[in-house]
């Protein structure tokens, strides 16, 4: 893993959260595509509408922020960009990032606006001749909606890389691999990046995919499976549940060239994270993996070496399925999804003000907890909070680390405050700070204000500074309605032992 200046994991498996099935739509987290969409020229409205909004039990691909391979032109853009805005049950606030008419077939990306924010482009050139990659590559930052910091920020890669497995095509893809691992090492070090794309890469252990996923000098733009699958993919029927290629044609699916890489800090388990069990092996006999969200999507596993499942395909039923095959049409291929969760949020009290207190110690609870956005995330869409606390000499609170899911109630805590001795008229003025993995605000500070008024821990009542009949009845009054501010000996119940100790304390006088 690269190195970030993050909050240290405390319980990271508590931050990986399982992908309880396919979502119906993109309405909670983030859900990121990418797809090679097979020299796309605009049209095929109904055709494109069903593959990327049907819905089959609920689920359906609907992406937030979403990545193209052979689109060719600015026209083919706009025609998908009207799709996706179009569609009877899309939410109709996609927006399309710049086009950059490149040599072959170009990328393209859409986004949603409501959840991302556009913030620019790079473009990794093609190499002249054919002695390097072929295509451009191209790279979308963006930055979730709500948040400020490179942490929630994404830098998203589209690649389609040099086809055939023969020594030259190998050699020509490592290249496009090197470009991209470079412009990656050269990114905030707190930024999430990925990539998505067509690799046409036939195993695992081919030069170009380990120089993305292999340990290096400098890891900073390491890249990994999130649902460590390494192998030799073509022509294996061990890898059928994730095969994108090719759904159409005669050669059947037996290929996993299309993949979505990871930065490995989106499975650390804390601020935006993998919606999954990051690096856990995908299953090998179903594609409903509950352990991840990551799918090539369409492929139900029952279509090695033959063109995909329709008609009874289980992931995405046979309106979909078909729609997918219509549009792979020559040797095609399937989308990627995978969702990822937005980072925690701390939310804590503005302040604490404990207004006069008496000289001795006193205890007050404060609230602090995951403040995410439910209404635009989900609750399930956004990662857990977590902190500890810290504060200043004559303060304490809780000690150890807390974690915080959205949605909920805050966490409750307490602030205890040791005014024993300070004399009348003395003011405290410290804070409580809140260090969490919030990716914007990693150390949230709570102002803690009291006055001193008593003169000793019997001095509760106004005239503050001397010990009289009215510090008796405000005693009494404490001790009559239950109050532990009466609990003299800290045992937590209230007795005659809490009586004695009052007095005790009374009977001294003031320093």
């Amino acid at each position: 893993m690269h190195a970030r200046t993050k909050f240290v994991s405390i319980c990271s498996s508590l931050a990986l959260a399982a992908a309880s099935g396919l979502a119906a739509a993109a309405d909670s987290g983030v859900r990121v595509a990418t797809w090679n969409i097979s020299n796309y020229s605009g049209g095929a409205q109904s055709i494109v509408t069903t593959a990327i909004f049907g819905e089959f039990e609920g689920r359906s691909m609907s992406p937030d922020l979403f990545v193209a391979q052979e689109i060719l032109s600015q026209s083919a853009v706009n025609a998908m960009l009207s799709i996706l805005n179009s569609a009877p049950t899309s939410p109709g606030d996609y927006v399309a990032g710049p086009f950059n008419n490149g040599p072959d077939t170009d990328n393209a990306m859409f986004y949603r606006s409501s959840k991302l924010e556009y913030l620019g482009t790079a473009i990794l050139p093609a190499d002249p001749g054919t002695s390097g990659s072929p295509r451009d590559v191209n790279r979308y930052d963006l930055r979730l909606v709500g948040y400020e910091g490179e942490g929630a920020t994404i830098s998203i890669y589209s690649s389609h890389m040099k086809a055939s497995s023969d020594s030259a095509s190998q050699a020509r893809r490592l290249i496009e691999a090197k470009k991209i691992r470079t412009d990656a090492e050269g990114l905030p070090l707190e930024r999430i990046f990925m990539l998505g794309g067509d690799f046409n890469i036939q195993s695992s252990s081919q030069a170009a995919y380990q120089w993305m996923v292999g340990s290096q000098a400098n890891n900073d733009g390491r890249l990994a499976d999130p649902i460590n699958t390494p192998g030799s993919w073509n022509n294996n029927g061990a890898y059928r549940f994730v095969h994108t290629q090719d759904p159409s044609g005669a050669g059947g699916m037996d290929d996993r060239h299309d993949q979505l890489l990871m930065d490995l800090d989106l499975g650390d388990g804390q601020g935006m994270e993998y919606k999954g069990e990051f690096g856990l092996p995908y299953s090998t006999t179903t594609w409903n993996d509950l352990n991840h969200s990551y799918r090539s999507y369409g492929n139900d596993g029952t279509s090695y070496n033959v063109s995909m499942t329709t008609v009874g395909n289980t992931m995405v039923g046979v309106d979909v399925a078909n729609a997918l095959v219509l549009l792979a049409s020559g040797g095609g291929h399937l989308p990627i999804i995978a969702d990822l969760l937005v980072p925690g949020v701390i939310g804590a009290d503005n302040s604490i003000d404990l207004g006069t207190i008496p000289a001795g110690v006193q205890n007050i609870n404060f609230s602090v907890g995951n403040d995410g956005d439910t209404a635009l995330w989900g609750a399930d869409g956004i990662n857990s909070i977590q902190y500890t606390l810290e504060t200043d000499a004559g303060m304490s609170v809780d000690a150890g680390f807390f974690t915080d899911e959205a949605g909920g109630g805050f966490n409750t805590h307490t602030l205890t405050v040791d005014a024993t001795g300070l004399p009348f008229g003395t003011v405290i003025a410290g804070e409580i700070r809140v260090i969490s993995d919030d990716v914007d605000t990693p150390m949230l500070t709570i102002p803690v204000a009291a006055f001193v008024g008593g003169c000793s821990p019997a001095d509760l009542a106004a005239p503050f500074g001397t010990l009289d009949i009215f510090d008796v009845f405000g005693f009494l009054d404490l001790f009559n309605a239950g109050d532990l501010g009466a609990d003299w000996t800290g045992d937590g119940t209230l007795d005659v032992f809490d009586v004695f100790g009052f007095l005790d304390s009374f009977n001294a006088g003031c320093p």
